[in-house]
C-alpha cells in the first residue's frame, strides 16, 4: 500500500467516505438535496396568503423601531470631532484678533 492511497484510507475513515451510507456529519432526517424553496416554505396554493407565525410581528416592529431610533438619534448626536473642536477655536481667536 502506497503512502498516497493510505492517506487517502484514512482521511476517508476520518471525515466520512464519498460514498453512499451513514456519516459522522449527518443523521437521519436531514435533507440531502435543497428542495428549492425559500427555507424550505413550500408556497401557499394560489390566492392564499401566507400566515404569520408569532415571533415575526414583534420582530418586524422592532427592528422598524430600532432603525427610527437609531436614525433619529445618530442624526442628533453632538459633533465632538476634533476637526470640529479646532475650528471652532481658530473661528474664536480670529475674532478676538478682529476686535483688538
Amino acid at each position: 500500500m502506497s503512502f498516497s492511497s493510505m492517506l487517502r484510507h484514512r482521511l476517508f475513515n476520518r471525515f466520512g467516505s464519498t460514498q453512499a451510507g451513514p456519516s459522522r456529519w449527518t443523521s437521519p432526517g436531514h435533507q440531502e438535496k435543497p428542495n428549492g424553496y425559500l427555507f424550505n416554505r413550500t408556497p401557499p396554493p394560489p390566492g392564499q396568503s401566507r400566515k404569520w407565525e408569532d415571533w415575526e410581528l414583534p420582530c418586524y416592529i422592532t427592528s422598524f423601531l430600532t432603525i427610527v431610533i437609531l436614525g433619529v438619534g445618530l442624526n442628533a448626536k453632538p459633533d465632538l470631532t476634533i476637526e470640529t473642536w479646532a475650528h471652532q477655536k481658530a473661528l474664536e481667536r480670529l475674532q478676538m484678533e478682529k476686535s483688538e
